[in-house]
C-alpha cells in the first residue's frame, strides 16, 4: 500500500524540477542569436514594423518582466503562437495534434525493450555462461552499439524493400481515411471500428516501434541480467533452494521482484531516451511527430513552439519518474520510510 505522505512527497519534488527546466530554456532561448520579430516580420520587412512586433509581443519589457510573464503563462498552458510553423496557431493546439504520434510510437518501443529485454535477462541470469547467455549479451552489446539512423535503414531495406513485409513510412495507408479522436491512430482505428484501418496503422508502426525499441531491449536486458544473478547469489536464495524449493519457483517468486528494482529505474529513463530518439526515428520512417517539429522549428527560430515542446518533455519525464518512484514503492515497501 502507497502512503499518501510518500505520494503528496514526490508530487512536490517535481515543483522545482520544472521551474528549472522553464529558467533554463527560457534563458537558453534569450542568449541565443536572432529576433523572433525579424522573424516574424521577414527579412525585408521595415525596422518600424519590426518594432511594433517586438512591442506587441512584449520583447521590449525588461528580461525580469518577459521571465515573470512566461512562467505565469507556462503555468497556465499557455505557451503562445507559433512564430513559422503554424504561425499564428496557439502552441498548446499544434502540440495536441503532434504529441501523440511521437508518444505512441515512444510507449510501444519501450513495450518492445521490455517484452523482449526482461526475459532475455532472466535467461541471460538462469543459465549464466551458457550458450543462450551469450547470445543474448551479444545481441544486448548490438542493440547498444548501433544508432538509429544505421539500424533504421537497415531494417526498411531488409523489411520493406528486399522481403516485402512492411510499409517503409508513414504513419497508415493511404486509402484510410480516420478522424482524429485521441491523436494515436491504433486506438482512433479501434473506436471507429475500422479493423482494415487498425491492421495498416499497426503494421506501418511495427518497425519504427521496433527500432526505437532495441536500445531499451538492450540495456533492459543487461541490467535484468546483471540484478538477477545478484539478487540469486544472496542467502535468502541458498535458503529457499535448501528447503527443497525448485529453482525456477526460487527465481521467480523471490529473486524477481527484487531484481526488478534496479531495472524499473532504467525503464523509465530509457523512455526519455526515446523521446529524444524519436526525432531521427520519426526523421527515417517519414512519421510527422513532435521531434521532426522540433527540429524544424529550431531553424527556422520558433522560439514558442522549442520553448512549449522541451517543457511538454519535461513534464512527461518527471511524471515518468513519479511513476516509477511509486513502483520503487510498490516493490519494496521500505523505500517509503
Amino acid at each position: 500500500m502507497i502512503s499518501k505522505r510518500f505520494l503528496v512527497k514526490r508530487l512536490l519534488l517535481l515543483v522545482p524540477v520544472l521551474f528549472g527546466v522553464a529558467t533554463f530554456v527560457f534563458a537558453i532561448l534569450h542568449l541565443s542569436p536572432g529576433d523572433p520579430a525579424r522573424v516574424i516580420a521577414g527579412q525585408r520587412a521595415s525596422e518600424e514594423f519590426v518594432q511594433q512586433i517586438r512591442t506587441e509581443l512584449g520583447l521590449n519589457d525588461p528580461i525580469w518582466v518577459q521571465y515573470g510573464r512566461f512562467l505565469v503563462e507556462a503555468v497556465q498552458l499557455d505557451f503562445g503562437q507559433s512564430y513559422q510553423i503554424q504561425q499564428g496557431q496557439p502552441v498548446t493546439e499544434v502540440l495536441r495534434f503532434k504529441l501523440p504520434v511521437t508518444l505512441e510510437m515512444a510507449i510501444y518501443g519501450q513495450l518492445f525493450g521490455i517484452l523482449l529485454g526482461i526475459p532475455a535477462g532472466l535467461l541471460g541470469a538462469i543459465k549464466q555462461d551458457a550458450i543462450s547467455d551469450h547470445l543474448t549479451r551479444i545481441g544486448a552489446l548490438t542493440g547498444i552499439s548501433v544508432p538509429i539512423y544505421w539500424s533504421g535503414p537497415l531494417v526498411i531495406l531488409l523489411f520493406a524493400q528486399v522481403l516485402g513485409w512492411f510499409p517503409a513510412s508513414g504513419r497508415i495507408a493511404s486509402e484510410f481515411s480516420i478522424r482524429p479522436i485521441t491523436g494515436v491512430i491504433t486506438f482512433d482505428t479501434l473506436i471507429q471500428g475500422n479493423f482494415a484501418a487498425f491492421q495498416s496503422a499497426a503494421t506501418h508502426l511495427l518497425l519504427p516501434s521496433l527500432v526505437i525499441g532495441i536500445y531499451s531491449m538492450a540495456l533492459i536486458s543487461r541490467m535484468m541480467r546483471s540484478s538477477m544473478l545478484e539478487v540469486i547469489r544472496q542467502d535468502y536464495m541458498r535458503t529457499a533452494r535448501a528447503k527443497g524449493q525448485g529453482s525456477k519457483i526460487t527465481v521467480l517468486k523471490h529473486g524477481f521482484r527484487n531484481a526488478l528494482i534496479p531495472v524499473i529505474t532504467v525503464v523509465g529513463i530509457q523512455f526519455g531516451t526515446l523521446l529524444g530518439g524519436a526525432v531521427l526515428t520519426e526523421t527515417v520512417f517519414g512519421i510527422p511527430g513532435i521531434g521532426v517539429m522540433l527540429v524544424e522549428a529550431i531553424q527556422v527560430g520558433d522560439y514558442p513552439i522549442v520553448q512549449g515542446t522541451v517543457l511538454t518533455f519535461a513534464f512527461l519525464f518527471t511524471m515518468v519518474n513519479l511513476v516509477v518512484d511509486i513502483t520503487y514503492s510498490y516493490l519494496d515497501p521500505r523505500i517509503q520510510q
